[in-house]
């Protein structure tokens, strides 16, 4: 699993838990563990933020992702359906729906409309043998091995450097000026509202010369293939049987802002594959399918940069093996690799200069999500100037201690301590709920000293950081620094229950013991219900249900009535 997967399955651990909690209670016979894998994909591929679920991103979710990572489509068929509706119903319910999603009411009616398409698809997966753990599997992969493929390198990519990625703001300014997108732009302008399609062909012959001519084309065929693109950037939609007609939004690209940007473009990144030769010959136009990304690898295993020359002599090398008519292909294809180059070029993610292609940062950044969609593990994160410090708080997680230190001493070095110590508690500060993140920064900065000082009193304006901010400050006897309360300790106390409970149940219940025997827990549970702590009715159910001692598990049941009827 790699860094960024990781540092998503993190983020969404503790939303998730609440989900598992709130399901008894709300949406009895759901399934809550199905919707895991969902709501991941979701956070990975189509939004950054958990509760921002749009109208279409439930079809891209459960139709284009789900099907890669299901362990059990059966199971799924039978019962993600009604999770998925009980985990919208939860995160609106709970105010977890973000502001600018789609109302709830309209998720749970697009969810109703592609539960046909959702079985249809379970069922391919069911009938490919790829979800079955049999001996067969070898058997399967192999066969469906290709060109293209990054699992074959796996071992070597994991084994790579850590991969550095640059800002969103970076990369969503690149995107803009992407050659290719411009093009889909234009020709769904061109193409309007309405335009009928012919069955066979979609355009007249007259109308792909119009298009040519209008837009600047090269040629039919690359018409055809920025239609597709078109197509996959939703700026061109069905309407009908026999029309198509222009998104309304299309004509405001490239878009003001940079996630919508970077969303725009990550969505056409597969297009990639629009680059590899094609042939009048179907069979040796196959022989190099996936030539585009065998490119990609290449330049990846390569540190993000290859001499043409050499990469035409070791494709050359791959397409003979891979296939029994590569080579004449090869030949046939005179430069196959040209129009691998003009469509990587023309989408941001190569250059060229004095017969050396390089990675840019934008391609960097859409190999690293080629792989991620591969399930294959590299190692990526921001660079140090581009990485903020929330970037820094929740990527340490996943790392070693040595690793941490070297990143934090890294990105120190770009700044004062005490803009350092304002960054982090800020960062902290942003999600009441992510404890982990909370008590991560308070260690780095409590690690800075004295230039943190103004960042731990601007902090203990902020109820989830008093608590840090009183400790700290009191333990360097600065003066008239606010004293802990005993409330202070209880918000702690929850902190580090959240991060274990988020570790599992062993780890959950080693917390608990660490506090000390019963009679003290129980006496921190006869108080602590009082606490506003986002967490607080979660972790006194999971006390509840798994602390052995029945005294503890009786006073958290008390506690977790009180936190509920607020007396």
């Amino acid at each position: 699993m790699t860094d960024r997967i990781e540092a998503a399955a993190a983020e969404l651990r503790p939303l998730l838990q609440e989900f598992i909690l709130w399901v008894p209670d709300n949406a009895p016979g759901s399934d809550p563990e199905l919707v895991g894998p969902a709501a991941l994909w979701h956070r990975l591929a189509v939004r950054d933020e958990a509760g921002l679920w749009k109208r279409g991103d439930l079809r891209t979710v459960l139709l284009e992702h789900f099907p890669k990572a299901v362990e059990d489509p059966e199971a799924a068929i039978d019962a993600l359906m009604p999770a998925m509706r009980s985990y919208l119903t939860f995160l609106s319910s709970t105010g977890r729906l973000s502001p600018s999603a789609a109302s709830l009411d309209v998720l749970l009616s697009e969810l109703d409309e592609l539960e046909d398409d959702f079985v249809d698809a379970m069922e391919d997966v069911m009938d490919a043998g790829t979800w079955d753990d049999d001996e067969d599997d070898d058997e399967f992969e192999e066969v469906g091995e290709s060109l293209g493929d990054f699992e074959p390198f796996a071992e070597r990519i994991a084994a790579l450097p850590t991969i550095r990625l640059r800002s969103d703001a970076e990369l969503a300014e690149a995107a803009r000026g992407v050659p290719l997108i411009a093009q889909a732009r234009d020709l769904a302008l061109w193409v309007g509202t309405g335009r009928k399609v012919g069955t066979e062909t979609l355009l007249s012959d007259d109308e792909v010369s119009e298009a040519v001519q209008t837009l600047g084309l090269p040629d039919a065929q690359y018409l055809w293939n920025i239609w597709n693109l078109a197509i996959d950037l939703e700026f061109l939609t069905p309407d009908g049987g026999d029309t198509v007609s222009v998104d309304p939004d299309t004509s405001g690209w490239p878009f003001d802002d940079d996630d919508d940007v970077l969303d725009v473009w990550a969505t056409g990144l597969h297009s990639i594959d629009y680059g590899d030769p094609e042939l009048d010959d179907d069979d040796l136009t196959l022989a190099l399918s996936g030539l585009t990304r065998a490119l990609l690898i290449q330049l990846l295993l390569n540190q993000g940069s290859r001499t043409l020359a050499d990469l035409r002599e070791e494709l050359a090398q791959a397409v003979s093996e891979y296939d029994d008519l590569g080579l004449d292909a090869w030949a046939a294809a005179g430069d196959p690799l040209a129009s691998v180059v003009a469509w990587l070029s023309g989408y941001g993610m190569v250059a060229v200069d004095d017969g050396v292609i390089s990675l840019t940062p934008l391609g960097t950044d859409g190999v690293v999500h080629l792989l991620d969609d591969e399930d294959v593990e590299v190692s990526a994160r921001p660079a140090i100037d581009a990485m903020s410090a929330l970037d820094l708080l929740s990527l340490s997680a996943d790392m070693t201690e040595e690793e941490a230190d070297a990143e934090f001493a890294s990105w120190l070095a770009l700044r004062t301590p005490a803009q350092a110590a304002s960054e982090l508690l800020a960062a902290a500060a942003d999600d009441e709920s992510d404890a982990l993140v909370r008590v991560q920064a308070a260690s780095l900065v409590g690690s800075l000293g004295e230039a943190a000082v103004p960042a731990w009193h601007e902090a203990a304006k902020e109820p989830s950081l008093r608590p840090y901010a009183a400790t700290h400050l009191t333990q360097m006897g600065i003066e008239g620094a606010p004293e802990p309360t005993p409330a202070d300790t209880d918000w702690l106390i929850l902190d580090m229950w959240t991060i274990s409970a988020g570790l599992g149940r062993a780890e959950f219940l080693s917390s608990l013991h660490e506090i000390g025997p019963a009679q003290t827990l129980v006496a921190i549970l006869d108080g602590i219900w009082k606490i506003r702590h986002p967490h607080l009715e979660e972790l006194l159910e999971a006390i509840s249900d798994a602390h052995p001692d029945k005294q503890v598990s009786k006073a958290a049941k008390r506690a977790l009535f009180k936190a509920r009827s607020g007396n």
